[in-house]
Protein backbone atom coordinates (compact mmCIF):
# COMPACT_ATOMS: atom_id res chain seq x y z
CA UNK A 1 0.00 0.00 0.00
CA UNK A 2 1.20 3.51 -0.79
CA UNK A 3 -0.32 6.91 0.03
CA UNK A 4 0.66 10.24 -1.48
CA UNK A 5 0.22 13.15 0.93
CA UNK A 6 0.13 16.63 -0.59
CA UNK A 7 1.19 19.34 1.86
CA UNK A 8 -0.31 22.60 0.63
CA UNK A 9 1.18 24.78 3.35
CA UNK A 10 4.01 27.21 2.57
CA UNK A 11 5.22 26.76 6.14
CA UNK A 12 7.18 23.56 5.88
CA UNK A 13 7.18 22.82 9.62
CA UNK A 14 3.88 24.41 10.58
CA UNK A 15 0.65 23.00 11.94
CA UNK A 16 -0.28 21.32 8.66
CA UNK A 17 2.95 19.37 8.85
CA UNK A 18 2.10 18.40 12.44
CA UNK A 19 -1.24 16.98 11.28
CA UNK A 20 0.47 15.10 8.46
CA UNK A 21 3.06 13.66 10.84
CA UNK A 22 0.25 12.15 12.91
CA UNK A 23 -1.09 10.45 9.79
CA UNK A 24 2.32 9.17 8.77
CA UNK A 25 2.90 7.67 12.22
CA UNK A 26 -0.19 5.47 11.91
CA UNK A 27 0.52 4.54 8.31
CA UNK A 28 4.02 3.46 9.33
CA UNK A 29 2.58 1.28 12.08
CA UNK A 30 0.39 -0.42 9.48
CA UNK A 31 3.19 -0.91 6.92
CA UNK A 32 1.71 1.61 4.51
CA UNK A 33 4.32 3.53 2.53
CA UNK A 34 3.87 7.30 2.46
CA UNK A 35 5.40 10.08 0.41
CA UNK A 36 4.83 13.68 1.45
CA UNK A 37 5.01 16.17 -1.42
CA UNK A 38 5.41 19.77 -0.26
CA UNK A 39 4.00 22.19 -2.81
CA UNK A 40 2.75 25.15 -0.73
CA UNK A 41 5.87 27.24 -1.28
CA UNK A 42 6.32 26.44 -4.99
CA UNK A 43 5.49 28.62 -7.97
CA UNK A 44 2.56 26.72 -9.49
CA UNK A 45 0.31 28.43 -12.00
CA UNK A 46 -3.28 27.50 -12.61
CA UNK A 47 -4.81 25.56 -15.49
CA UNK A 48 -5.34 27.62 -18.66
CA UNK A 49 -7.76 25.11 -20.28
CA UNK A 50 -5.50 24.66 -23.31
CA UNK A 51 -6.26 20.90 -23.40
CA UNK A 52 -2.69 20.19 -24.54
CA UNK A 53 -2.55 17.45 -21.91
CA UNK A 54 -4.84 15.38 -24.14
CA UNK A 55 -2.20 15.56 -26.88
CA UNK A 56 0.94 15.28 -24.75
CA UNK A 57 -0.35 12.96 -22.04
CA UNK A 58 0.83 15.42 -19.42
CA UNK A 59 0.37 19.07 -18.44
CA UNK A 60 1.95 21.62 -20.75
CA UNK A 61 3.56 23.27 -17.71
CA UNK A 62 6.31 20.83 -16.79
CA UNK A 63 6.66 21.21 -13.04
CA UNK A 64 5.83 19.35 -9.83
CA UNK A 65 2.37 18.53 -11.21
CA UNK A 66 3.87 16.25 -13.86
CA UNK A 67 6.34 14.82 -11.34
CA UNK A 68 3.43 13.89 -9.07
CA UNK A 69 1.31 12.54 -11.93
CA UNK A 70 3.82 9.73 -12.48
CA UNK A 71 3.61 8.76 -8.80
CA UNK A 72 -0.19 8.87 -8.79
CA UNK A 73 -0.34 5.78 -11.01
CA UNK A 74 1.08 3.51 -8.32
CA UNK A 75 -0.59 5.11 -5.32
CA UNK A 76 -3.45 3.40 -3.52
CA UNK A 77 -4.59 6.63 -1.92
CA UNK A 78 -4.01 10.35 -1.78
CA UNK A 79 -4.45 12.87 1.05
CA UNK A 80 -4.67 16.61 0.42
CA UNK A 81 -3.78 18.81 3.39
CA UNK A 82 -4.16 22.58 3.43
CA UNK A 83 -4.14 25.53 5.76
CA UNK A 84 -7.31 27.61 5.63
CA UNK A 85 -7.17 30.98 3.84
CA UNK A 86 -10.41 32.98 3.81
CA UNK A 87 -12.51 29.84 4.43
CA UNK A 88 -10.86 28.06 1.50
CA UNK A 89 -7.74 26.11 0.64
CA UNK A 90 -4.39 27.63 -0.25
CA UNK A 91 -4.72 28.84 -3.87
CA UNK A 92 -1.40 27.21 -4.81
CA UNK A 93 -2.74 23.85 -3.69
CA UNK A 94 -6.00 24.31 -5.61
CA UNK A 95 -4.07 25.17 -8.79
CA UNK A 96 -1.91 22.09 -8.27
CA UNK A 97 -4.88 19.77 -7.72
CA UNK A 98 -6.90 21.10 -10.66
CA UNK A 99 -4.01 20.59 -13.04
CA UNK A 100 -3.06 17.23 -11.54
CA UNK A 101 -6.52 15.70 -11.79
CA UNK A 102 -7.37 17.21 -15.18
CA UNK A 103 -4.08 16.29 -16.87
CA UNK A 104 -4.08 12.71 -15.57
CA UNK A 105 -7.17 11.63 -17.53
CA UNK A 106 -5.08 8.62 -18.62
CA UNK A 107 -4.52 7.47 -15.01
CA UNK A 108 -7.38 5.31 -13.78
CA UNK A 109 -8.19 6.61 -10.31
CA UNK A 110 -11.15 4.27 -9.78
CA UNK A 111 -11.21 3.05 -6.17
CA UNK A 112 -8.04 4.84 -5.16
CA UNK A 113 -8.93 6.20 -1.72
CA UNK A 114 -8.98 9.95 -1.12
CA UNK A 115 -9.06 12.15 1.96
CA UNK A 116 -8.57 15.80 2.79
CA UNK A 117 -7.37 17.66 5.86
CA UNK A 118 -7.93 21.31 6.80
CA UNK A 119 -5.82 23.17 9.36
CA UNK A 120 -7.03 26.50 10.68
CA UNK A 121 -6.87 28.98 13.52
CA UNK A 122 -10.60 28.91 14.20
CA UNK A 123 -13.15 28.93 11.35
CA UNK A 124 -13.30 27.88 7.71
CA UNK A 125 -12.21 24.27 8.20
CA UNK A 126 -15.54 22.78 7.08
CA UNK A 127 -15.73 24.79 3.85
CA UNK A 128 -12.11 23.94 3.02
CA UNK A 129 -12.77 20.27 3.80
CA UNK A 130 -15.76 20.31 1.44
CA UNK A 131 -13.79 22.13 -1.26
CA UNK A 132 -10.97 19.58 -1.28
CA UNK A 133 -13.26 16.55 -1.09
CA UNK A 134 -14.83 17.49 -4.42
CA UNK A 135 -11.74 16.31 -6.28
CA UNK A 136 -12.37 12.65 -5.43
CA UNK A 137 -15.85 11.40 -6.41
CA UNK A 138 -15.72 12.96 -9.88
CA UNK A 139 -12.99 10.44 -10.79
CA UNK A 140 -14.40 7.40 -8.99
CA UNK A 141 -12.44 7.73 -5.76
CA UNK A 142 -14.12 6.82 -2.45
CA UNK A 143 -13.49 9.18 0.46
CA UNK A 144 -12.09 7.78 3.70
CA UNK A 145 -14.00 8.74 6.88
CA UNK A 146 -12.75 9.53 10.36
CA UNK A 147 -14.51 10.22 13.65
CA UNK A 148 -15.13 13.89 12.82
CA UNK A 149 -14.49 16.28 9.95
CA UNK A 150 -10.78 16.18 9.22
CA UNK A 151 -9.57 19.38 10.83
CA UNK A 152 -6.78 20.37 13.19
CA UNK A 153 -6.67 23.75 14.91
CA UNK A 154 -3.74 26.01 15.60
CA UNK A 155 -2.34 29.30 14.37
CA UNK A 156 1.25 29.68 15.56
CA UNK A 157 3.71 26.90 14.86
CA UNK A 158 3.26 24.10 17.36
CA UNK A 159 -0.22 25.05 18.54
CA UNK A 160 -1.73 22.04 16.75
CA UNK A 161 -0.06 19.94 19.42
CA UNK A 162 -2.73 21.17 21.84
CA UNK A 163 -5.62 20.01 19.65
CA UNK A 164 -5.86 16.49 21.05
CA UNK A 165 -9.18 15.78 19.32
CA UNK A 166 -7.83 16.95 15.98
CA UNK A 167 -4.76 14.74 16.26
CA UNK A 168 -6.95 11.80 17.25
CA UNK A 169 -9.06 12.49 14.18
CA UNK A 170 -5.89 12.21 12.07
CA UNK A 171 -5.02 8.85 13.63
CA UNK A 172 -8.53 7.52 13.05
CA UNK A 173 -8.43 8.74 9.46
CA UNK A 174 -5.17 6.92 8.78
CA UNK A 175 -6.48 3.67 10.29
CA UNK A 176 -9.75 3.87 8.36
CA UNK A 177 -7.97 4.72 5.14
CA UNK A 178 -5.62 1.77 5.61
CA UNK A 179 -8.61 -0.54 6.12
CA UNK A 180 -10.32 0.79 2.99
CA UNK A 181 -7.24 0.46 0.78
CA UNK A 182 -6.55 -3.09 1.93
CA UNK A 183 -10.21 -4.07 1.58
CA UNK A 184 -10.39 -2.61 -1.93
CA UNK A 185 -7.22 -4.46 -2.91
CA UNK A 186 -8.78 -7.74 -1.75
CA UNK A 187 -11.98 -6.87 -3.59
CA UNK A 188 -10.11 -6.17 -6.81
CA UNK A 189 -8.43 -9.57 -6.63
CA UNK A 190 -11.76 -11.31 -6.03
CA UNK A 191 -14.15 -9.28 -8.17
CA UNK A 192 -12.11 -6.82 -10.23
CA UNK A 193 -13.03 -3.17 -10.64
CA UNK A 194 -16.63 -2.12 -11.43
CA UNK A 195 -17.68 -2.14 -15.07
CA UNK A 196 -17.57 1.27 -16.71
CA UNK A 197 -19.98 2.72 -19.21
CA UNK A 198 -18.79 5.20 -21.79
CA UNK A 199 -19.48 8.61 -20.30
CA UNK A 200 -22.47 10.44 -21.73
CA UNK A 201 -21.77 14.15 -21.79
CA UNK A 202 -24.76 16.45 -21.89
CA UNK A 203 -24.23 19.87 -23.46
CA UNK A 204 -27.05 22.33 -23.92
CA UNK A 205 -26.98 24.42 -27.08
CA UNK A 206 -28.82 27.73 -27.02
Amino acid sequence: MKVLIINGSPRLNGNTTRAINELVKIFDENNVETEVIKIGNKDIRGCIACNKCFEKGKCVFDDVVNETAVKLKDADGIIIASPVYYASANATLVAFMQRLFYSTFNVDKTMKVGASVAVCRRGGASSTFDELNKFFPIVGMPIAPSQYWNSVHGRETGEAEQDLEGLQTMRTLARNMTFMMKSIELGKKEFGLPDKEEITYTHFIH
